[in-house]
């Protein structure tokens, strides 16, 4: 279908400037990732919109109470849960993931918004008494949390087009602060949409502002406006470092890459192990920071946990992501499905061998799983970030952490083993910042903290209640006591 078609349901969106919609007379067309339709446009803002947003948010001082703020976060989670069908069909026709992944995904920024609400209501002052030593005094020292005196910048990625929205959007309303963010030119209409959902549940517009456009036009105003207090950015590693090599003196949450490993120890269930790999890899077309990246296995169990996964993806449909029946849909474009096809056979070449998947058409790439591969290989040495299941075999558990840390990245990790002993050993010694035993690499809830070390991050981790630590200011008041 040709790309000039335009969906029944387009849409053009404006940006959102101080309560208003500024339409700017430039646009980027938003195409659907598996037919190539025009299912949006979204207006394109100059440094001059960006510098007016920002303009706005730091004038504005927000008065929400924590009650106010709760309620807020409530009144959205609760409109969007009665809104599901259409916020996940926005996602699909943008993102290309199936409607599975999609309906998933709004569960997930329901409950961000949910625990928001929560964490707003927690007062999370401490109170230390001071004659704890021979020098000490009568006093009591309390410490109270603040909102930032400047303003946030949040730049969001394609993969999860609104739970990425979602996770830096929500901690800056529980704690009363002013984001203008920049949701990816691949995937904005969702943040528009989430945006809107929350200004009808009642935030005061200058409290979120919304402008989309070219990176290479507006992003260094974003992340060098000297009203900027803090920068929280999700996506690539070479952005990210750019970022922090850019913005000077400003708060940073860096959350990067990811290369993360399942590991599959030789006293492991294997037809379980093996179904946590393949939804590991394939879930959200493999394209998420957590998606199983590797599979590192014990030699005695390697052929028939390969056999497995391969039985497994063969059956993992995939195609037109509006098929409910479909597992998977598209990955994010036509690009990036070539990307993966010439690093799959790049591995080949090398001596890797194919096993099944490296088919494409269009946006669709198949899953596919390799075996032979050695650590060296770009398709594991390096982040690939779409539905490829490399399986790297290892004699011990001491091989098994060599290869895990020996990439750049530091994310997160998936244990498949009944021993404990090998549980706690990973658990200490994997350079990560998670470890789940018997979990994919990406198991977490949107309250507890998330992120990497090494190349997967720099700064204040995710998730609801840690954001929030970052997205205030610490002050402490003493008085006799």
């Amino acid at each position: 279908m040709s790309a000039v078609l335009e969906s029944d349901c387009f849409r053009e969106e404006a940006l959102r400037i101080g309560g208003e919609r500024v339409h700017t007379g430039r646009s980027i067309d938003v195409l659907n990732p598996f037919n190539g339709e025009r299912v949006g446009s979204v207006a394109m803002a100059s440094v001059d919109d960006v510098r007016r947003a920002m303009d706005i948010a730091q004038a504005y001082q927000p008065t929400l109470t924590r009650y106010e703020r709760s309620a807020i976060l409530n009144r959205a989670a609760a409109l969007l849960r009665e809104r599901t069908e259409a916020a996940s069909d926005l996602i699909t026709a943008e993102s290309g993931l199936s409607k599975k992944d999609s309906v998933y995904e709004i569960g997930r920024v329901a409950d961000v918004l949910n625990f928001g609400a929560n964490e707003a209501l927690r007062d999370d002052g401490q109170v230390f008494s001071c004659d704890l030593t021979p020098h000490g005094k009568r006093r009591k020292v309390i410490t109270t949390r603040e909102p930032l005196l400047g303003v946030i910048t949040a730049i969001t990625p394609f993969n999860h087009p609104m739970n990425q929205v979602a996770h830096k959007v929500v901690p800056s309303v529980a704690t009363n602060n002013r984001m203008v963010l920049k949701p990816s030119e691949k995937v904005p209409l969702s943040a528009y949409w989430f945006a809107d959902l929350l200004y009808e549940a009642g935030l005061p517009p200058e409290m979120l502002q919304v402008v989309s456009g070219d990176p290479r036009e507006i992003a260094d105003e974003l992340i060098t406006h000297p009203k900027v207090d803090l920068i929280t950015f999700t996506g690539g590693v070479p952005i990210g470092k750019y970022i922090a090599a850019t913005a000077g003196y400003k708060r940073l949450v860096l959350e990067l890459g990811g290369n993360d490993p399942l590991i599959v120890m030789d006293d492991a269930d294997l037809d379980k192990a093996s179904d946590l790999a393949v939804q590991g890899s394939y879930k959200n077309s493999g394209q998420r920071c957590t998606a199983v990246k590797r599979m590192l296995v014990h030699q005695k169990v390697l052929a028939e946990f390969t056999e497995r996964v391969v039985a497994k993806t063969r059956a993992w449909t995939y195609g037109d992501p509006m098929d409910r029946r479909n597992e998977m849909g598209t990955v994010i474009d036509e690009a990036a499905a070539e990307h993966f096809q010439r690093v799959v056979d790049e591995a080949v070449l090398q001596g890797a061998r194919l096993l099944v998947g490296n088919r494409r058409d269009g946006a669709i790439y198949s899953p596919t799983v390799l075996d032979r591969v050695h650590p060296d290989m770009t398709v594991v040495r390096e982040e690939t970030f779409g539905p490829v299941s490399p399986i790297i075999g290892f004699k011990d558990i001491d091989e098994a952490i060599r290869i895990s840390n020996g990439t750049a990245f530091g994310l997160s990790s998936g244990i498949c083993t009944n021993r404990f002993d090998d549980a706690a050993r990973f658990a200490r010694e994997l350079k990560v910042g998670s470890v789940n035993l018997w979990e994919v690499p990406g198991y977490r809830i949107e309250l507890t903290p998330f992120g990497g070390i090494k190349d997967s991050g720099l700064g204040y981790k995710e998730g609801v209640q840690e954001a929030i630590k970052s997205f205030t200011n610490c002050k402490t008041f003493s008085m006799p006591w």
